[in-house]
């Protein structure tokens, strides 16, 4: 599972812009992100973080600006051919099949890549079973390195709240992902859930994966991010590292509280 790491940026966003009506969500942002680096995308509600995923996946398509996966420009892609270059994506809520078990949720993930025709998958073909075979085997090594294994067997809707955040996730790498987008994964996680979250995020790091989150909860981004870029009304009012835009008077106006809450864990 571990991904090579590059020198290039892995995703590549320039001068992105666009409008509902007459009202810009997101207004000429630019931004990368490198190989197996963590970047998070924070702001207020209502700062076009989410509709810039929608950008990045496919769901929506800019008015203006260029979006780069690698060498592939992705402006006029469809959400599945998006996904085949190696991008994938959580919900802030939770997506997950909740009558179907964890190895099946995962296994929805491999199905993107999947070679089979419609004849080869009624007729259970020889073809149809090798492949089949072939990503029970990835999904079950997804899960073991995600330490998943032991409830590989479990209904999704039984897991505690964080687990079924990782099948999310481990999900998301089944499709071949090695650039994740995260929308608020800590969204309803206690403390001590969070913790673990951020743990999670690190390892993901530690095998080679690249991510892109947003997320609210600033002690979670101070402590795992690379790198944070932040919006306010659609525009990019600051980025760097962690402790430099914590400290950036425009992000505190932007967030009207008069300080940021990033205490570490």
């Amino acid at each position: 599972m571990k991904k090579p790491i590059m020198n290039k940026n892995i995703l590549e966003v320039k001068n992105l812009s666009l409008s509902f009506g007459g009202i810009k969500a997101v207004d000429d942002v630019s931004f990368n992100v490198g190989h197996n680096e963590v970047v998070s995308l924070i702001g207020p509600n209502g700062a076009g973080k989410t509709t810039i995923f929608n950008l990045l996946t496919g769901f929506y398509k800019p008015d203006h600006g260029e979006i780069f996966k690698g060498d592939k420009k992705l402006n006029d892609k469809s959400p599945q051919e998006i996904v085949k270059t190696g991008i994938s994506r959580t919900f802030q809520n939770i997506r997950l099949f909740s009558d179907m078990r964890v190895i099946e949720n995962v296994l929805v993930g491999t199905h993107i890549r999947t070679k089979y025709s419609l004849f080869d998958s009624t007729f259970r073909t020889r073809k149809y079973r090798k492949e089949e075979d072939s990503n029970t085997a990835y999904a079950m090594t997804i899960l073991s390195t995600l330490g998943l294994f032991d409830k590989k067997d479990q209904f999704a809707s039984n897991l505690p709240y964080g687990d079924q955040r990782k099948v999310e996730i481990a999900r998301a790498i089944a499709t071949g992902a090695e650039l994740l987008l995260l929308d608020e994964p800590a969204a309803g996680m206690n403390t001590n859930e969070s913790i673990e979250l951020m743990d999670f995020v690190k390892y993901l790091k530690s095998l080679g994966f690249t991510i892109l989150l947003i997320e609210h909860d600033m002690s979670v981004v101070m402590n795992i991010s690379d790198r944070v870029y932040v919006l306010d009304n659609g525009s990019l009012i600051s980025e760097g590292i962690p402790s430099v835009v914590a400290n950036d008077a425009n992000v505190i106006e932007a967030y009207l509280g008069g300080t940021l809450n990033v205490n570490n864990q």
